[in-house]
């Protein structure tokens, strides 16, 4: 596992410290873990709800907001050829997904 210290990436999403979380994006309601990058595969990266809250926007899927209260670690769910875990310290971390363009339009990426 290695400490998040500053902007860091996991895969194909990037994290990187703010100062607030701004209007329009809502609370994300979740039990157990928040996924923070879908994989259509399902290895997902996700974090421990009861530890951060995840915000979104219908209007920007490529950007989210993860409210973290308490050192969290944010994994890879794959069984090889896995993303290291991060801890992520306390903090608000603004979470960048990558898009892509398809003749529909530009939509999030997934794996």
């Amino acid at each position: 596992m290695i400490e998040a210290k500053g902007q860091f990436a996991q895969g194909d999403i990037l994290f990187t410290p703010v100062d607030e979380i701004p209007a329009g994006f809502d609370k994300h309601s979740s039990k157990d873990e928040h996924i923070v990058a879908h994989s259509e595969t399902g290895h997902h990266h996700v974090v421990n709800a009861q530890t951060c809250d995840l915000y979104q926007s219908a209007n920007d899927p490529f950007v989210a907001y993860l409210h973290v209260h308490e050192s969290t670690e944010l994994r890879h769910l794959r069984s090889f050829d896995t993303h290291q875990t991060v801890l992520i310290p306390p903090g608000i971390w603004r979470i960048n997904r990558q898009g892509e363009q398809t003749p529909e339009g530009w939509r999030r990426v997934a794996d």
